[in-house]
Parts: C-alpha cells; sequence; structure tokens
C-alpha cells in the first residue's frame, strides 16, 4: 500500500477531444465486445450464492483475487477494468458494496488500481474510487464513500469516509 501520494497521483488520466464528455467516447477506451462480456460475467457475480464461483469468475475478468475472498451478494466489480483490482486475502467485500476502476470526466477519463489489503472489510453499499489502497485488516463502514487510502487497521466511515475516533 502506498500512503506517500494521494490516490490523484496514482490516476492514469486520458484527455478526450471533441465536444461531448468522455463517457461519450467509451468505445475508444475499451473494446464493446469486452465490457458487453464483462457485464454478462459481473451480473453472474452479483447474483451467485456461491463464493468459490464468484471468486473463479473474479479470477477470470482479471481480479487478483487472494485465498478466502468473500464476495457479497450483489457486490460489483468495475465492468471497464476489472483486471486493476486487486484483493488480498480474506477480503470481505459486503453486499452490494461497487469497486471503481475509472472515472468518466467532462474532459478525460481517468483509471486507476484499487488494492484491498489481506483481512480488510469494505461494507455493505460502500464505493471505492479508483486508485485507492486499503491496507491490511482496515475497515470501511457501510454506505461510505472510498476517496482516500485508507491505512492499515483504520476504519473509516461516511461521505467521504474518514477515520473514526476511538474512544480508549
Amino acid at each position: 500500500m502506498t500512503t506517500d501520494d494521494s490516490r490523484f497521483d496514482r490516476l492514469d488520466r486520458h484527455p478526450t477531444t471533441g465536444p461531448l464528455n468522455s463517457l461519450q467516447y467509451w468505445t475508444d477506451a475499451k473494446s464493446p465486445v469486452r465490457v458487453a462480456l464483462n457485464y454478462v460475467v459481473i451480473w453472474l457475480i452479483r447474483l451467485s450464492p456461491s463464493l468459490r464461483l464468484k471468486n473463479w469468475l473474479l479470477a477470470q475478468l482479471g481480479v487478483d483475487v487472494g485465498a478466502g475472498v468473500s464476495w457479497g451478494l450483489e457486490a460489483t466489480p468495475d465492468v471497464f477494468w476489472p483486471e486493476r483490482i486487486t484483493l488480498g486475502a480474506d477480503v470481505i467485500v459486503g453486499y452490494d458494496a461497487t469497486l471503481l476502476c475509472h472515472e468518466f470526466l467532462q474532459e478525460e477519463y481517468r483509471l486507476g488500481d484499487i488494492q484491498v489489503g489481506d483481512r480488510a472489510m469494505i461494507g455493505a453499499g460502500a464505493i471505492v474510487l479508483p486508485g485507492v489502497d486499503i491496507g491490511d485488516d482496515a475497515q470501511v463502514a457501510a454506505n461510505s464513500l472510498v476517496a482516500e487510502d485508507v491505512p492499515p487497521d483504520e476504519t473509516v466511515a461516511g461521505v467521504p469516509a474518514e477515520p473514526l475516533e476511538r474512544s480508549d
């Protein structure tokens, strides 16, 4: 996990030319056939109750899947660039969480890897943005928006996700 720079420093920026926003040019960025195949496989991942099948399908998309990963029902990897996701051993990705490796903006699109450390947990409905590293044993609360790295052993919550204060 990289903590010396922000996720923005790790994003690959791709300017788009023309009068339209970058999403209008998505077919220049990724093959429509590849995205359609990814979508079908992701649909199966989202609905399958079998963790073994989910992990196998995630690996077929190019996700680096550690041993013992638990991918929740309706959780969604990036449909365009799932191969930019790394999940450490014993990671839990909760129900309806989303891991995005792309951002389509007005005049550019950005790509970034997502690294999730060993035994990290991502709560239900959380969204992880491109370029984010989540450290070993870190926890992301349900419905959080993770826009910055989460250090190891840290718990974050909210929109945007911020560290929770511990009362000792």
